[in-house]
């Protein structure tokens, strides 16, 4: 007899672990901070960097006090490449903490700095929610689906699903189709 989906996904995350906002020490939740710390970990997830890195100069970014745009538009250059340094991305370039800044300076430009105004403007459809995702400064197709996929269940979106996703899915015996 087949094992239930419920099952297999429970045996799944068993197995593997926890998302990566858990993993890169953000309490997700409906508030700004958390919001704003889960865009840019799906910036850096998005880079041409291992995930293990990623995870670790989200955290480094966030030990530096940068876990707002307010603290991160207001941070120099020289902290935000110094975090991602010790986090060991070896290829940080001036490029990689100027998007950081960028990325901020948009989203307190455009939404007041809360990620849950970005929600109302795309209806909490995963569609318009991604498209105006990759309006900021290095979020692209992978970084909004990142993004939509940790952040679903806090704003009680659709189930968000990539093509990745799906065929892993699959292959594990769960569902192929949202």
């Amino acid at each position: 007899m087949a094992k239930p989906p419920a099952r297999i996904a429970g045996d799944l995350l068993d197995e593997h672990g926890s998302t990566y906002a858990r993993q890169a020490g953000i309490d997700l939740d409906d508030r700004l901070a958390p919001l704003f710390q889960l865009l840019v970990l799906a910036n850096l997830l998005s880079a041409w960097i291992g995930a293990d890195i990623a995870v670790a100069a989200a955290r480094e970014l966030w030990d530096a006090g940068l876990t707002t745009p307010a603290h991160m538009r207001a941070s120099i250059h020289r902290q935000r490449v110094a975090a991602l340094s010790r986090a060991g991305d070896r290829r940080c370039d001036e490029s990689t903490a100027t998007r950081r800044g960028r990325m901020s300076e948009q989203l307190l430009a455009d939404y007041d700095g809360d990620l849950r105004r970005l929600r109302a403007a795309g209806h909490a459809e995963p569609a318009a929610l991604s498209r105006l995702l990759r309006a900021f400064p290095g979020i692209g197709p992978a970084g909004a689906q990142i993004f939509l996929r940790e952040v679903q269940g806090i704003w009680s979106l659709p189930p968000v699903f990539d093509a990745k996703a799906l065929e892993g899915a699959r292959r594990a015996g769960l569902p192929a189709e949202p």
